[in-house]
């Protein structure tokens, strides 16, 4: 059995050839002051992000952290989502996947959420 390894890191950082493996953003939007060619970006499911209401709902203060991973969670059941998960999951297992957002913490983040739900299998 190969492991293969799920990290986070900041889409603002310069790539990390032999570490990083296929590079998934995992930001609804493109994030700001990043040129495409230097983000390096292999794959951008969309299906996979915290919808807009979610991110619009956890910015305004309203919620938990804890409540967040919850609502997230929940919209990761999602049809689309799921098949995206599935296609993810096919990527770690071949080899390390490297999920890329703009939050100054990834290891906070919905990133880590998706981390874990990746790494769980």
């Amino acid at each position: 059995m190969t492991v293969s390894t799920v990290r986070t890191r900041r889409v603002h950082d310069p790539p990390e050839p032999g570490a990083d493996g296929v590079r998934v953003l995992v930001d609804r939007l493109w994030p700001r002051g990043v040129a495409k060619a230097a983000a390096a970006v292999d794959e951008w499911p969309k299906a996979v992000t915290p919808s807009t209401e979610l991110r619009k709902w956890f910015h305004s203060g309203a919620g938990t952290a804890a409540e967040f991973r919850a609502r997230y969670a929940a919209e990761l059941t999602a049809p689309e989502a799921v098949a995206e998960l599935d296609r993810l999951r096919a990527l770690v297992a071949r080899g390390p996947v490297t999920l890329l957002t703009a939050v100054r913490d990834p290891g906070s983040s919905h990133a880590a959420v998706l981390a874990e739900l990746l790494r769980a299998d």
